[in-house]
């Protein structure tokens, strides 16, 4: 856990702990899913809080009251694997406003997606949405977006593919499962609803890259060549403070091996990924292009 960024470790930690929650409190009377999840925005049990309260809620019971595992680990385990990149690369602040922005997004399309059930079946019987799943989405879409030819292995394919086709398609399995009449209770225009909300989001930011910090490029090279012009800038040039707390030959003796270190690391992305760097080398990379 200690690996695992600030933001993408809580959202984990709340997730878990809402969805043992539910199965506690449901033995009690108390559905909380019921109570936070999103309801149609016609039924008097909508309130508009539940468009934030329901990314944070998973499926507990289904209908034969037999414990739900996938909904939760499926999810959980898609924030953890593409969440530690999108929130390295980006920083907290700003993953947890695209994050929180895609599951806002995705609760809205799925209200109009009903509304339009609505018009044409004239049927008011609607359940309530939970799930981190439209946000979760959005950061699958935000991984392909930023690392388009990074190689992904997905079970069950024998061979890695690139993130750009595994994005295109999800994308094409949601569209599908969305306009059949499966009738299999995954809200299938939230996902796509996330994906949208945060396409329109990293498009917006690549329009204004002088406030979206390392987002504006949508291959990822923008954050790396952030990295190097950093350290361009500070090769030759010593910060004041740390002049004072060091002489000059051990400052110019750590300010080289820390410039070594950071050549290599970006040697090693430059032939073989950002994947292929080890927790340590990315804190590393990270930590050095916030040093001034």
């Amino acid at each position: 856990m200690r690996s695992i960024p600030t933001i993408t470790k809580n959202l984990l930690i709340i997730n878990i702990l809402a969805w043992v929650a539910s199965l506690v409190l449901h033995d009690k009377i108390i559905d909380l899913n019921s109570l936070f999840g999103l309801y149609f925005f016609m039924v008097p049990d909508f309130h508009f809080y539940q468009f934030f309260t329901y990314m944070f809620l998973h499926a507990d019971y289904d209908s034969g009251h037999n414990i739900v595992f996938e909904h939760i680990f499926f999810n959980m385990f898609a924030l953890w694997m593409f969440g530690c990149v999108m929130e390295r690369v980006w920083g907290p602040k700003k993953f947890l406003f695209y994050y929180i922005f895609c599951g806002i997004g995705a609760g809205i399309v799925q209200e109009l997606s009903q509304y339009v059930t609505l018009y044409y079946q004239l049927s008011n019987q609607f359940a309530y949405t939970v799930g981190a799943s439209g946000a979760i989405y959005g950061i699958l879409l935000a991984f392909g977006m930023t690392f388009p030819e990074e190689r992904i292995f997905i079970f069950p394919l024998p061979i890695p593919i690139k993130a750009k086709w595994f994005v295109m398609g999800y994308v094409a399995i949601e569209l599908f499962a969305a306009m059949g009449s499966s009738g299999d209770n995954v809200a299938h225009f939230a996902h796509l609803g996330g994906m949208l909300f945060g396409f329109f989001l990293i498009r917006y930011w690549k329009k204004h890259p002088d406030g979206s910090g390392v987002y504006g490029r949508g291959n990822g090279q923008q954050f790396f060549d952030r990295l190097r012009n950093n350290w361009e800038r500070r090769k030759g040039k010593a910060g004041d403070e740390d002049i004072t707390r060091k002489t000059d030959w051990d400052y110019n003796a750590d300010k080289k091996a820390r410039e070594e270190r950071v050549d290599q690391i970006l040697d090693k992305i430059r032939k073989n990924g950002y994947a292929s760097l080890t927790e340590e080398e990315k804190q590393f990379l990270f930590d050095s292009s916030q040093r001034k």
